[in-house]
């Protein structure tokens, strides 16, 4: 404990007073022609450096003073990964204000209630189809002064101004009195409000979470020292900024590591992104990575036999390789020569076409890797590493390091987190990330955080002799039969994921007597499994009735349940015939099961499973 605190203590003055505002103020002075952030532009890219970027960044705030934006007060942001989002939102903290990134997966409903929740003054969004989500929220929002739009905005209506029209009114102040600007920026502190970020909510409506400046920079000297990645390194931003994990990887650490920043505008074009940036760092919720792993897949089962089995091989040297590096394990110099010959003949070759030849650290977090897909990544020789955390804890509060890691584990506590387990089996932490408590709510903040400032994290887990950390599942999600026996559902599903062809899966099984299972086909991969083996289909949901899809879908739930206890065993399933994503409401937009949409969605489905 008293090593904990030391840490903590060091760590502290390491960061003492410090604020985004200075920390961009210092970087742009130290580093001005360092590439900051850089937007897909035809065939090459847009980019601002550092000094281009300070500059837009006090041009926003003198707008936004300029517009009456009061200290305090917060600005709504909804728009995809581009610069104008980050400056949008440094450009409002700047000015004394708080940036709050609103999921552009929400419904009006969800929109009206975060806006007014946060206290929202301004608004900048993308374009039309931000725009559509937010009309009918608008009359509600009555305490919301003007619409910034980057693109499409409305004629005739004074409540909207374009983006030309907000920087020249920002140029304009600017000129006339930059002092006034940079006293905004100065008046900012390390205990101020940073932004909120709301929970993506897998019932009910979403809390606000407040993080300070102190929060943040905590969190990034943190994972600065778990990473220790190398100063103007190259990374993607592709999740959305109302994700903590984005926040933290490409709006906060690059603050400090002066790192340049390119914005991939849509998921489908992350593949030939990451050919292009090569980043240095990437993380993925598990999602990603499994479809990442489900397109490879795809490609290596074009290939001749000869020609796999030699990938299997070389693939099998490499998830030696990374297994023999754990933490207490040894890299023999066998298995040291099998890897180097596997990696020189073939496995650099496969990362280098996937964009990941440069990558020093990739991670997934927010919700379990299968293990299969953590296997298949060691075989291409990398580390794919837990950690762990949430809005609440400004993001990750354990983590596996590239140099000190278990797999299937999220890694030990950060440098200066206390980390335990409470009887019931619950993770508790305490440390400078904690977060205050919830906006507007002080019941479940009291609910949140004990008295002695232990957060509860409503995670079931474990921890080892050696300090690192298991989470098992939910609490609230834990299945409990009818048996009494207490089984967790992520564990099922991870299992019944690891066929190719099974996209999503959802285990069920609360105060019944055995669990049963709702699966997705993968929209990706399940079409060209099909094409080759001649059958023919127009739609997934006809494929999914298809006799051989079944069959093959049976054996693979039988897979799943040799690895599992008998009573953790899915007796009988159901394939639907449509995919699974935020927009159907099935997944949160951070990817992660909504257990009950789907329970209530599917009720029918999972009696019938339950029928004689």
């Amino acid at each position: 404990m008293a090593e904990v605190l030391e840490v903590r203590a060091e760590i502290e003055s390491q960061i003492a007073g410090r604020t985004v505002c200075e920390q961009l103020r210092q970087v742009a002075a130290d580093h001005p022609d360092s590439p900051a952030y850089s937007d897909p532009d035809g065939d090459g890219w847009r980019t601002l450096t550092y000094a281009e970027a300070r500059e837009r960044v006090l041009t926003i705030a003198a707008a936004f003073a300029e517009l009456g934006l009061e200290p305090g007060e917060a600005v709504a942001l909804m728009m995809v990964n581009r610069s104008e989002h980050v400056l949008a939102d440094l450009g409002a903290v700047h000015a004394g204000g708080v940036g709050c990134t609103i999921y552009s997966t929400f419904a009006a409903e969800q929109i009206a209630f975060v806006a007014a929740d946060v206290g929202a003054r301004y608004a900048v969004l993308g374009g039309p189809a931000d725009l559509e989500r937010w009309m009918p929220a608008l009359d509600r929002l009555t305490d919301l002064r003007r619409i910034i739009m980057l693109d499409g905005t409305p004629e005739g209506d004074d409540r909207f101004l374009s983006w030309a029209e907000f920087l020249a009114l920002g140029e304009r102040a600017l000129a006339a009195d930059r002092a006034a600007a940079e006293a905004r920026c100065q008046a900012v502190g390390a205990d101020d409000t940073v932004t909120v970020l709301y929970t993506s909510g897998t019932t009910g409506m979403p809390k606000g979470v407040p993080l300070t400046h102190r929060n943040v920079f905590y969190e990034v000297a943190s994972t600065d020292r778990l990473t220790t990645l190398p100063v103007h390194g190259t990374q993607i931003s592709y999740l959305t900024y109302a994700h903590i994990a984005e926040r933290v990887l490409s709006l906060y650490l690059p603050l400090l590591k002066v790192s340049h920043v390119h914005f991939c505008t849509d998921l489908a074009n992350l593949g030939a992104t990451l050919g292009q940036v090569r980043p240095m760092m990437f993380f993925g919720v598990p999602r990603v990575w499994e479809k990442m792993m489900a397109r490879l897949q795809a490609v290596l089962a074009t290939q001749p036999e000869e020609q796999q089995q030699q990938v299997r091989q070389a693939m099998a040297a490499g998830v030696a390789y990374v297994e023999a590096g754990q933490h207490g394990g040894t890299i023999t110099p066998e298995i040291q020569a099998a890897y180097d010959q596997a990696d020189q003949a073939l496995l650099s070759i496969v990362r280098a076409m996937i964009g990941f030849d440069q990558a020093k650290w990739t991670a997934t977090g927010a919700a379990p890797l299968p293990d299969e897909v953590q296997r298949f990544f060691a075989g291409l020789g990398l580390k794919v590493i837990d950690v762990y955390g949430m809005t609440e804890t400004t993001g990750a509060f354990t983590g596996n390091s590239p140099v000190d890691y278990k797999l299937g584990t999220v890694g030990r506590a950060e440098p200066g987190v206390e980390v335990r387990i409470a009887e019931d089996g619950e993770i508790l932490t305490r440390s400078p990330l904690n977060t205050a408590g919830y906006l507007n709510r002080p019941e479940e903040s009291a609910a949140l955080i004990d008295a002695d400032g232990w957060l509860r994290t409503g995670d079931i887990g474990s921890i080892d002799e050696d300090g690192f950390v298991r989470v098992v599942d939910r609490k609230k999600e834990l299945i409990i039969t009818a048996g009494g026996e207490n089984i967790s559902p992520a564990n099922i599903e991870n299992h019944l994921k690891e066929h190719p062809l099974i996209g999503q899966a959802l285990a069920y099984g609360d105060n019944r007597p055995h669990p049963v299972a709702v699966l997705t086909l993968d929209a990706e991969l399940a079409p060209g499994w099909a094409q080759a083996r001649g059958i023919d289909f127009s739609s997934l949901a006809e494929l999914a009735q298809n006799g051989e899809v079944l069959k093959e879908v049976e054996r693979a739930v039988e897979a799943a349940n040799a690895k599992l206890a008998r009573v953790q065993q899915v007796k009988r399933w159901a394939l639907i015939g449509s995919e699974w994503t935020a927009e159907t409401e099935e997944l949160t937009p951070s990817l992660k099961l909504k257990r009950r949409v789907i329970h209530a969605k599917y009720a029918d489905v999972i009696e019938g499973l339950y029928g004689d």
